[in-house]
């Protein structure tokens, strides 16, 4: 039955663009650019995987790196370190950004319109930028060196923006009536953001970090001019280390890893999906306990 109506809805939008050619050629437009956005996806992620599967080896997952095992696995733990450190300090300021400008800025007043528009103009800056930015202020100005540190700082300004405004987006999708609602019963207005409000804009809010962790651990440019690009595992805030993305990178532009290189490729990508998809775990189970709460 479902798929009787599916295909009636189907056929009757067609006969819509029939009528209105605009539409179908906005319409065929669209398709052959979702295509062709999938066929890139898919030729991108083939290509990895069938180039870098082949040379992957535990000697590749060796504690300690070496120039003859060319190891991954510091990379991968200088990755974490970075990501979780950049997220304690770039998810609280976001999200409690995003709560004062929604929540307890008058609407319509000029300071949050302008806020907005800095946050908007950071998320377009490039990450090389970002990058020279962090090293003169962190690197140079502060005396953190390359380090740690230095490299989550400058990750925690870029990913600022994004998680700031996904949030703010989040939390304004919330009908205004639970808002009533909880005001109705006696609740403040604390009370209500973090009992009603919040709960009910997490999944927004989670999108939003997701992002941000993909950019985390995709990032490479910024991470090099701070982070620096040690081999070896860091082992505190001011010591510097190679995340993957920039061990990848060095292994590229040295020319002789070009194998290990693409197998990198293949760990990177294989690190990012099962962040996506933990997160979306997360997410949804969050999502569930706020709807029963």
């Amino acid at each position: 039955m479902e798929k009787a109506i599916n295909t009636l809805s189907i056929r009757d939008k067609l006969r819509t663009y029939r009528k209105h050619s605009g539409s179908f050629v906005l319409f065929l437009i669209t398709c052959l650019a979702a295509l062709a956005v999938a066929a890139v996806f898919v030729f991108l992620v083939g290509y990895i995987l069938v180039k870098g599967i082949p040379h992957l080896s535990p000697r590749l997952f060796e504690w300690n790196y070496t120039t003859e095992n060319v190891s991954m696995m510091p990379a991968i733990i200088n990755t974490l370190f970075i990501m979780v450190l950049t997220l304690i300090v770039a998810v609280p300021f976001g999200v409690f950004s995003a709560i004062y400008l929604s929540e307890y800025a008058k609407r319509g007043n000029r300071a949050v319109k302008l806020i907005r528009l800095t946050t908007e103009t950071l998320a377009g800056i490039p990450s090389i930028v970002y990058g020279l930015f962090g090293y003169l202020m962190f690197n140079v100005t502060l005396h953190f060196g390359y380090s740690m540190l230095s490299g989550a700082l400058t990750l925690a300004i870029m990913v600022l923006p994004t998680v700031m405004r996904t949030t703010e987006e989040a939390l304004l999708a919330v009908p205004d009536s639970y808002r009533e609602g909880s005001f109705g019963l006696g609740a403040g207005r604390l009370r209500t953001v973090f009992r009603v409000v919040l709960p009910s804009a997490l999944p927004g809010i989670m999108s939003g970090v997701i992002l941000a962790m993909g950019r985390i651990v995709g990032e490479t440019a910024a991470l090099i001019y701070t982070a620096g690009s040690v081999t070896g595992i860091a082992n505190g805030l001011f010591a510097s280390g190679a995340t993957l993305s920039v061990h990848l990178y060095v292994l590229l532009s040295e020319g002789f890893y070009t194998n290990e290189a693409y197998a990198t490729a293949v760990v990177l990508l294989v690190f990012v999906l099962v962040i996506n998809v933990l997160s979306g775990f997360l997410t949804k189970k969050a999502a569930l306990k706020g709807d029963s709460i």
